[in-house]
Parts: structure tokens; sequence; C-alpha cells
């Protein structure tokens, strides 16, 4: 069996961190392929490595005092050393970084340093082969991410290698220029890797058991899900949960390798697993609740507007000639509402009124601001009858009106829409309902 093991900063943001991460490695020998991410902050007063590199840069690259930075930095780093007991001198890797830093080499050269360095020391304290992402992960001269050279690359590096070390978050261009990736960092690296190397279980280690069924901040200590499947993940992603992006996601989902969300902090805890497809029972009717305030309606009525061919795209029309997107658009026979966010369609509201008057001749328009979208997501509600009556008691119930309502054919999610005021209470209300009315 063979697994990759990303760790984000926070668990290797000091030698005892370190140590952990290495009992978690060694407590499992599928775990082969680790991906570090750089020293995360210690605590809430702490800098994160990856933010001190790009001020260290940014100064010696602009011919201003930089020595102190550079100090603080090469400190963090070998305060994790000491920690570690490992025999080992960095004083090359920053010599090397101090000139490239003068010579310009650029801030995604500065930025990668955070998690080529964690990989030398994790390559030395746990005995592993460290392989420089640079000469594994691979950019074209655009700055894209060439996928089938990388993938190519990596299964011939790593498929006579027992247990190897490969930094996260960046990789070269074709001329050795160092790239980082725009969005999901070390997360995307792993996910390359467990593409590479056929692995049979993606686990990414970060502070915490996995995936909450709410927002921690509205939800005092949601429930963990369990298990999720990434139509799921993707349908919570977009409503602004914290999970992982999408270019993470992307690798493994095409090979069918699931990806296990765990707490270095907690390793008993079984974390969230996520999944192409399951025929596990959700331990609940619905998987996860997120949602987004700051939106605003736009409703168009006009009589006999059904039997109107291209009424709804000479409407979409008119937002997209202002570069407006929309993110639902429910109707009725007479009726179509568009539900924009707010702040994108302010500044050119009159001009889209006076577009669509002139697209689709409507009897009315009016518009309603300060709305929230939520999304109450799962795969256990197809089985389940009466879920959009349940929610709708539990909002009446905390004397919530519902706004707008949008089911999709799959069921698996609805849409609820509420005034920005009730936002917080209503997710209480649907979370009450559903999780712990079912515990």
């Amino acid at each position: 069996m063979k697994k990759v093991v990303k760790f984000g900063g926070s668990s290797l943001a000091s030698a005892r961190q370190f140590k952990k991460v290495g009992e978690i490695i060694r407590a499992d020998k599928a775990r082969r392929y680790v991906v570090p991410s750089a020293p995360g902050k210690r605590n809430d007063k702490d800098d994160k490595v990856t933010d001190l590199l790009y001020q260290c840069y940014d100064a010696a690259s602009e011919g201003r005092s930089y020595k102190k930075i550079l100090e603080k930095i090469k400190g963090r780093y070998e305060e994790i050393v000491d920690g570690l007991g490992v025999n080992m001198s960095l004083d090359p890797a920053f010599e090397s970084i101090e000139e490239n830093f003068l010579n310009k080499a650029g801030r995604d050269y500065a930025a990668s340093r955070g998690e080529y360095l964690n990989g030398v020391i994790m390559a030395a304290y746990l005995g592993y082969t460290f392989i420089d992402a640079a000469e594994v992960i691979f950019f074209d001269d655009a700055g894209n991410f060439d996928a089938e050279g990388t993938d190519k690359e990596l299964s011939e590096r790593l498929e006579h290698i027992e247990r190897a070390i490969i930094p996260g978050f960046y990789g070269s261009r074709h001329d050795g220029t160092i790239q980082t990736f725009s969005r999901g960092g070390s997360d995307v690296t792993g996910s390359i890797v467990a593409k590479a190397i056929h692995a049979d279980m993606y686990e990414n280690w970060t502070d915490v058991s996995g995936f909450l069924v709410a927002d921690p901040r509205i939800i005092k200590q949601p429930e963990v899900i369990e298990t999720i499947t990434y139509k799921e993940l993707r349908e919570l992603a977009y409503m602004g949960a914290g999970v992982l992006h999408e270019d993470a996601i992307f690798p493994v989902r095409k090979e069918g390798i699931p990806i296990n969300i765990r707490n270095t902090n907690r390793p008993e805890d079984k974390g969230t697993l996520i999944v192409e497809t399951t025929v596990r029972k959700p331990r609940y009717t619905i998987t996860g609740i997120a949602g987004k305030k700051g939106f605003c309606s736009i409703n168009i009525e006009k009589a006999m507007m059904n039997a109107e061919v291209g009424f709804g795209r000479k409407v979409l029309q008119v937002f997209e000639d202002y570069g407006i997107s929309f993110e639902h658009m429910p109707s009725g026979i007479d009726t179509m509402t568009v539900l924009v966010h707010q702040s994108e369609f302010e500044e050119y509201e009159q001009s889209v009124i006076a577009g669509i008057h002139r697209a689709v001749e409507p009897d009315f328009v009016e518009m309603e601001s300060d709305l929230a979208l939520i999304a109450v997501v799962g795969r256990g509600m197809k089985a389940s009858r009466g879920t959009a009556g349940r929610i709708f008691s539990a909002l009446a119930h905390a004397r919530i009106n519902v706004k707008m309502i949008d089911q999709g054919s799959s069921e698996l999610n609805i849409i609820i829409g509420v005034k920005n005021a009730d936002f917080e209470a209503a997710i209480k209300a649907i979370y009450d309902i559903f999780v712990m009315a079912e515990m």
C-alpha cells in the first residue's frame, strides 16, 4: 500500500510539531511519500516563514536593509534543526538564498525556499530521499502547469525510490526559473504526487480533524463530516466553505484516489474521507451547510414571459455586457429572478435595469438588497422525504422569512435565500433540525 502525506504549515511550525509529524509517518509504513509546507505560525503573534521570505526578498532586491529579516528566518530553521537533534548545517543553503535574492531571482523563488528548507530538514530527520520539486514539477513558459510532463517525470523518478520528500507549492519552468502554484499550494503538489505513484490514499494533515458540517464561527463545536463526495465538496466550496481548492482535488479525482483530511495534533481522529462515490450511508440527512452574504435580487415580471423564446438569454446578456456573473436564477411562469453579488452590481444597477427594459420590455422590475444564500448539501437528501419541508419548518419556527428557494434536479443541494440579518440564525436552525435532532 502506498500513501502520500502532505503536512500544512501549522503542522511543521516548530521542532515539537516536526516530532509529531515524524511519529505519524513512522506509525504507518504505507506513508512513503511526504509533501511538506513551509513553517507556519507558532502562535497568534508569530510570522509565517513565507511572509518573512517575501519581506526579505523585497528588501534585498530593492537595495534596502534585509539582514535582520534573513537572520530571523535562519533562526526559525536552526531552532527546528537543533530541537530535532539533526546533524546538519543550513549555512550553504542560506548563502545561496542570499545571493539569489540580491540577483533578483524572483518572488516565486523567494516564497519557495520555505518549503525547500523544510523538505531538506525533514529528509535528514526521517532518512528519506530528498527530491527538489523544481526537478519534477513543471510549468510551461507562460506559467501554466505542465501536467503531462510532470506526471511522466515524477513517475519515473519515484518508481525506484522507496521513500521520498518532495516539497510542496513550487516547481520550475523549462528555463529553470522557479514558479509557484497560484492557489492550493502544497495541497496541489500532494495531489500531483499521489496521481504519479498511483497512491492508495492521499492524506492531507492540517490543524483540524476534517471538514465540519457548519462554520464553527456560527455553530459551537459542529460535528465533523465523516465521508463526503467530490460533488458535495464542490457544492460546499462554491458557497464559501473553507475546503480544499479544486486545483488540489482534480489530479486525484481523475485517478479515483480518496483524500483523507487529518489532524496532526489529534492523529487518533479519523478525519474526513473525500471520495468519488460511496455506498456508505451518511450519518445525518445532510452532509454540510455553507453560505455567503452580500447578494441582491433583480425580479423581472412580464405577462406571457414563458411563451417568449430567448427571454432568459436576452436578460442574462445584459448582465454579461457589464461583466456581472449571476449566482442563481429561479423563475416562474411570468417571473424571472436573477441573484448577483451586490458589490459587483451596485455600480451598474441603473444601466442594467435600463438594458433589461430595452432587451425584453418587462412589465415590472424590482430589486431587493442585503440577501444571503445558504446551501444545504447532502447525498442523503435524495433518499429522505420532506427535506425541504423540514428546512421551511425550522426557519418558520425561528421566525425567519425565506426569500428564495432553489433545488437542483440532482437533489444534492437546496439553496435558500434569506436576509443578511437572518443568516446566522438560519444556519443554526437548519443545523439543529438536521444534526442535533438526528444525533
